[in-house]
């Protein structure tokens, strides 16, 4: 069954506990995003881990929509540079995590899962809106991120070799498979209305 929308409830109570889930979900996603930073995998050869982190990123814009999902990486954010373990174990945290290599990468988050989101909730929700949706926003991502890198190595050539290459076909299964959850997910909500 469809939630129903905050302002259409038509009692206080109603509307608070409508506003708490709403809050529940957001926090979750942030909890989530940054359970799947804690599977990160250092490689040798850049200072970028391969990370289940912007999987979680793409999934919380595809299942909870752009403005939930903005919000939640957002408050991902927040957390994490209140100190707050959320990002990858294999960065020194904080803010200096931020501002460090991967900073590109973290501070487009928000708009990744803002993306994602936007594409996938206009339209029938398929596997092909959602592919499309977490190609996009990948590009996004890693256009922040090797911008990032860019702007510390002053060469764009050895910004996409640190912080693109590697990830490519990573970064397209994280794609397919959160665009597979979404879908399935989607049709599964959709059953139940």
């Amino acid at each position: 069954m469809a939630r129903p929308a905050l302002q259409s409830l038509s009692t206080p109570q109603e509307r608070m506990v409508e506003a708490a889930r709403q809050v529940a979900l957001v926090v979750g996603a942030s909890l989530f995003v940054a359970l799947c930073a804690q599977i990160s995998i250092p490689l040798p050869f850049t200072p970028v881990p391969l990370t289940v982190q912007n999987f979680g990123v793409l999934l919380v814009g595809l299942l909870l929509g752009s403005r939930r999902g903005f919000a939640a990486l957002i408050l991902y954010l927040a957390e994490g540079a209140m100190g707050m373990p959320v990002f990858s174990p294999l960065g020194p945290g904080g803010v200096a995590q931020i501002l460090g290599v991967t900073g590109g990468y973290l501070l487009m988050y928000p708009l990744v899962a803002g993306l994602a989101g936007f594409i996938f909730e206009r339209g029938t929700k398929s596997f092909a809106r959602a592919a499309i949706a977490g190609l996009l926003a990948e590009i996004v991502l890693f256009a922040g991120g090797v911008t990032w890198l860019y702007v510390a190595t002053h060469s764009l050539a050895k910004a996409a070799y640190l912080g693109l290459y590697w990830f490519i076909a990573a970064e397209v299964l994280k794609v397919m498979v959160a665009a597979a959850i979404a879908t399935r997910w989607g049709r599964g909500s959709a059953a139940q209305q």
